[in-house]
């Protein structure tokens, strides 16, 4: 493949959350102008969600190490962090993570939906902003109706999983008679959304609160729960039997005191799980006595427990995924030849037209009639002299014959910077 396609992730499969959180990019539209200026990469995707940040780039030549440099600056990390963290693919491994990730199967929750939503967003933002181009936007539009197709054919997403139900299993695992307990969502945002889902789904009575009242009301409008002042529910954390935390705020909203100061006021404990990513729970309320911490981590590891429950469909998936690579993979590769190709036809076309009008010069024609005909003939003619070799020059890029490309390109004459994606 002479554009290489190249993936560079961290993700809850090698990284524990608090480590993850690390590699978070803070400011999108910043990342994507030092990846495109300093990483060598011509175009980029960035997958950003509560369990991992991945990297999709497009580049003839590409360096591990200038990605890694550039992702060091802009999180404000040191290199050497990247070493136990980063997962590095590129070409036909790059095609099938990303199929993997459309289709539910690399999930920390198998076959949720969220990631899907997730990646439709990414690439409409790199779009947007023109990070990405001709190569990552067919490649994300095919992997999408793709993962779409995988999903519905073999039901991996069945049963509606997400991580907002996996967490609501999670506290009725370990906490007994939930309908009698006081529960508390912190967040009105995609994660809590899917929390809200859950606990309504199974009937379960909840307290919504956010930065603002307004945003509580419109939440509890259409997901259910009860809407509660922010600053209320900061001095009333006694009041809650279990507390669901999943918001984007910048800084720990459950801090130590604030908890070890209701464990005063409170009979019997608290559990807290905390799905914001950076973490907003202060991992220190853990030690607090009665107060029961969990995080995305041991979500990571109940799903685990679940995941055995499933293993026919994920073989089916994986299955289908590999037939499917394939096709992507050629997909990609004819892309190589499109800029020659039309090139081709560009340069042939104007050179046909010039002919066309110098001949009805020559014949005086003025009939319209007579006109078209002409012009038709010249048209089918050129189609099929040029179409034949064209397709060949197609064929052997998705065969990955790069050096056809080459002689074509000096056979036609055809210079690189033409291309525009």
């Amino acid at each position: 493949m002479n554009q290489n396609i190249i993936n560079a992730r961290v993700t809850f499969r090698n990284s524990p959350i608090h480590v993850l959180e690390r590699f978070t990019i803070k400011n999108m539209e910043s990342a994507y102008e030092q990846f495109k200026k300093h990483s060598g990469l011509d175009e980029c995707v960035i997958i950003q969600t509560c369990n991992r940040i991945e990297l999709f780039g497009k580049s003839e030549t590409h360096d591990i190490d200038k990605i890694k440099k550039t992702w060091a600056t802009i999180t404000g990390l040191e290199e050497e962090a990247f070493d136990e963290n980063i997962e590095y693919v590129e070409n036909k491994e790059a095609l099938h993570h990303l199929l993997k990730l459309t289709s539910g199967l690399d999930s920390m929750v198998l076959g949720e939906e969220q990631i899907l939503g997730q990646i439709k967003k990414s690439i409409t933002s790199a779009r947007e902003i023109k990070a990405s181009g001709r190569h990552l936007n067919t490649l994300f539009d095919k992997a999408i109706r793709t993962g779409t197709r995988i999903r519905n054919t073999s039901g991996i997403g069945a049963g509606g999983i997400s991580v907002g139900s996996m967490a609501v299993k999670l506290a009725e695992e370990n906490i007994d008679e939930l309908k009698t307990k006081k529960v508390l969502l912190i967040g009105t945002g995609e994660v809590s959304t899917l929390v809200a889902k859950s606990l309504q789904r199974r009937g379960y009575a909840f307290d919504v609160t956010s930065r603002t009242l307004g945003r509580s009301e419109t939440f509890c409008e259409t997901m259910g729960g009860n809407p509660i002042k922010f600053e209320d529910v900061l001095l009333e954390f006694y009041k809650y039997d279990v507390i669901f935390v999943a918001t984007t705020a910048p800084y720990f909203l459950v801090t130590n005191e604030r908890i070890t100061e209701a464990m005063k006021n409170k009979k019997g404990g608290i559990m807290i799980l905390d799905l914001s990513n950076p973490r907003t729970v202060d991992e220190k309320v853990a030690t607090v006595g009665g107060v029961k911490l969990m995080n995305l981590d041991q979500i990571a590891e109940m799903v685990e427990k679940n995941m055995n429950a499933r293993l026919n469909k994920v073989k089916t998936v994986e299955n289908i995924i590999n037939e499917e690579v394939s096709v992507l993979e050629a997909s990609m590769k004819r892309l190589d030849a499109e800029p020659l190709v039309k090139d081709v036809f560009k340069n042939i076309e104007n050179l046909r037209e010039k002919e066309f009008q110098k001949a009805l010069q020559m014949l005086d024609e003025k009939d319209e009639k007579k006109i078209k005909i002409i012009e038709e003939l010249t048209k089918a003619v050129v189609e099929s002299i040029v179409s034949t070799p064209m397709n060949n020059i197609r064929k052997a890029s998705e065969q990955g014959k790069p050096d056809v490309l080459e002689l074509a390109s000096k056979l036609f004459d055809y210079k690189k910077q033409n291309q525009a994606d």
